[in-house]
This record gives structure tokens, C-alpha cells and sequence, in this order.
């Protein structure tokens, strides 16, 4: 496929940290999707929470279908974008590696003992895990993915314009990976297809969990629309049939609609290149108005019926609890942690190396590791 001016072209790439080989079947973006893939923190990422938690079954989102689902979307913008497919594969999935177990309420968790070192970031989670937590290779850590990979990933919601993470500025001066311009289009696009992904899977799981009805769904007008005509193409259909419809079209709907929308915003702006979309005041990918009012509309609604759900609420109560107690335990005694762990802590009097070591360890655990560890720990047996 030819690729337009702006995207991102294998042949420019800015290159790895560390010095690598050529691969004469698979493009350098292909290579770091593959080793994603393959990387220890991909496969835990189906113990990770993305609305559920791990154990309430049911087929229910986890962070790796998650992962996969906006991967796809992703591909499909990019294909119509004349974008680099390959590298928009790549950074949707590791968007969500670093992620700390039980979602959001886990990520809170981290953030609050982290106040006083610079907080938790899952997008620097990532980073770190991508160039240095996976040990692949013989003389140095890291997955040693592209320059592009790791500055689409680390600033996919946006420019770092102030880096308050120890790590992450001293991991910049090493590899500089222009973190106060915006990222490439295909970060972009990545960003966008996460929302797209999560908005719609979203109704799908809340529906299905029973935490709100296809008629209150429908309160919302475009949603009413669509299963309007929905039923009259398609009389007395169950109910997952129906849900199905609204998230497909919905789906269809704002790809459509960030395609078009991105797609007058270089024109408009006089994309002509790679570097005049990171140097562009604010993202070139975007919806149109109307469609960010629609999205704002459904995620109230989501909030309403779904994130804040008394289920939900007492579930990230509890998780957020776990996430605090064993990081408070291991910062009062760190011999309570794994043994390969000790010597970092032995060899460093800072209280911020500490911390950033229990946090990374805690923010790399599943669901059920997290749940294990704090039952050994405190002798309590959670019932979500």
C-alpha cells in the first residue's frame, strides 16, 4: 500500500536503542508487533481488569481483548488514513501494557502511594516495561522496539510537557523521544480507536451484566435511530441480537466520522509531513463536534448506569484497598517482597528508588497474583 507523505515510513525510522540485525521478510514495525506479542506482559494482560474483574466470567473485557479489539480498529483507520498500519498495530497493542491490576480503581490505588515520588502514570508503565522489564536478549534489557513505537506509545494521549517521573527523565536523556511535541498520526489514531473500542465494548458488557435495559439505552437519540431501524429491518429479535446492532453501528459510525473529520484537519492545517503533525498545535486526528457530543452523551450514560453501579463501586473499593495495603507493607518492610527484588532495594537509600520498585512490581501483577499476595500477607479472603 502506498503510504501518504504524512505517515510514518519504515525506511525513516529513527532506529532502536540498541544495535539490531535487518530482517529481510518483516518491516521494523512488524518486528516490534511481533515482539509484543510475545512479551510476558501481553499474555498477562488477560488477568487484568478492563471493567470486571478477572473472576466474574461470563466473556467479559479484559485488558488483552481490549488490547486486540482496538489493534483492529486501528489497522482499519490507518488502511483508510494511507497511514503506516504496522505501527499503528504496534502502539495499540502496548497502549494498555502497563497498566496496574483491577483497572482504574488499581491505577488510583497507585497513583495515591505514589503522591510524594511523582505519582503512576501507566503510560511511563509501559515504557519501562517495553525497555527494560522484559529480558529477551543476552546483553541488554528490553524489547528493543522502535523510537516510534515507544514515543507513540509513552505520548498517545498527548505531549509530556512537564515530566515529573524520575525514570522517565532519565530514560529521555538515553533515548530522547521528543516528548513535548504531539506523536505521530498513527499514535493518534491509536489514541482515538481506544475510545472508539471501549465506549461500544462497554455497552456491550453493561448490558449483558444486566446494569442497565435496551430501553434505557435508547433514551439516548442516536441510539433510539439506530435500533428503530434495527427493528423494522429486523422484527422481534432477542435482545442480543439488538445490542449487537447498536454497538456495530455505533462502531461504524465514528470510524466513519474520524476518517472524514481527520482527514479535513490536514487539509486544513497543511499536513504535508511526519514532523508537521508532531509539531501541529493539537491533535490532526479528531471527531467532528457532533460526534464528540455524542460520545460525551453515551459516556454519561455509562457513568450513570455502569461505572458507578453500586457492583462496580464496591468492587474498586475493595481492589483499590488491596492495591494500597500490600504497597504500605512492602514500603514498612521490603524482605516481605521476592527475593530477585532484595538487591534493588538493598542497593539504594532512596526512599523514591524504593517506592518506584514496589510500585513497578504491584503495577505488573494480575488480578489474581495481587489477590493471592494480599490474602498470604493479611490472612483476609476477599468475595468481590
Amino acid at each position: 500500500m502506498n503510504l501518504a507523505n504524512y505517515a510514518t515510513h519504515n525506511e525513516n525510522s529513527r532506529g532502536r536503542l540498541h544495535k539490531d540485525y535487518a530482517n529481510i521478510i518483516r518491516s521494523d514495525f512488524q518486528r516490534d508487533r511481533d515482539r509484543l506479542i510475545h512479551s510476558s506482559a501481553f499474555r498477562r494482560l488477560e488477568g487484568k481488569t478492563q471493567v470486571f474483574a478477572y473472576h466474574e466470567g461470563r466473556n467479559y473485557r479484559t485488558r488483552l481483548t481490549h488490547s486486540i479489539e482496538v489493534a483492529q480498529i486501528t489497522r482499519t483507520l490507518c488502511k483508510n488514513l494511507q497511514l503506516n498500519e504496522e505501527l499503528g498495530e504496534a502502539i495499540a497493542l502496548a497502549h494498555d501494557l502497563g497498566h496496574a491490576p483491577f483497572g482504574h480503581a488499581g491505577e488510583r490505588g497507585l497513583n495515591n502511594c505514589m503522591k510524594n515520588f511523582g505519582g503512576f502514570d501507566h503510560n511511563i508503565n509501559s515504557l519501562k516495561i517495553m525497555t527494560e522489564i522484559e529480558t529477551h536478549y543476552p546483553t541488554f534489557n528490553g524489547l528493543n522496539l522502535t523510537w516510534e513505537t515507544l514515543e507513540g506509545t509513552v505520548k498517545h494521549n498527548g505531549p509530556i510537557k512537564k515530566i515529573n517521573n524520575k525514570w522517565l527523565k532519565e530514560f529521555n536523556k538515553k533515548f530522547p523521544l521528543d516528548l513535548k511535541n504531539y506523536p505521530s498520526l498513527e499514535a493518534q489514531i491509536a489514541s482515538f480507536a481506544d475510545d472508539i473500542a471501549y465506549n461500544n465494548h462497554d455497552i456491550d458488557d453493561g448490558f449483558r451484566a444486566g446494569f442497565f435495559t435496551i430501553d434505557e439505552l435508547c433514551k439516548l437519540d442516536f441510539v433510539r435511530e439506530i435500533i428503530t431501524k434495527f427493528d423494522y429491518e429486523n422484527p422481534n429479535l432477542n435482545d442480543d441480537l439488538r445490542v449487537y446492532a447498536i454497538t456495530r453501528s455505533l462502531i461504524s459510525a465514528m470510524v466513519f466520522d474520524l476518517i472524514k473529520t481527520t482527514n479535513q484537519n490536514i487539509l486544513a492545517a497543511n499536513i504535508i509531513t511526519s514532523d508537521d503533525v508532531r509539531k501541529h498545535k493539537s491533535f490532526v486526528a479528531n471527531f467532528s463536534k457532533e460526534m464528540h457530543q455524542q460520545i460525551a452523551e453515551l459516556h454519561l450514560f455509562l457513568t450513570k448506569h455502569f461505572y458507578t453501579h453500586s457492583n462496580i463501586a464496591r468492587m474498586d473499593m475493595k481492589s483499590q484497598k488491596i492495591i494500597e495495603d500490600l504497597f504500605n507493607a512492602f514500603m514498612n518492610n521490603y524482605k516481605l517482597l521476592p527475593m530477585e527484588l532484595r538487591p534493588q532495594i538493598d542497593n539504594t537509600s532512596s526512599d523514591s528508588d524504593k517506592a518506584s520498585c514496589i510500585c513497578t512490581y504491584i503495577a505488573n501483577m494480575t488480578d489474581a497474583y495481587a489477590v493471592e499476595e494480599h490474602q498470604k500477607l493479611f490472612n483476609i479472603s476477599y468475595r468481590f
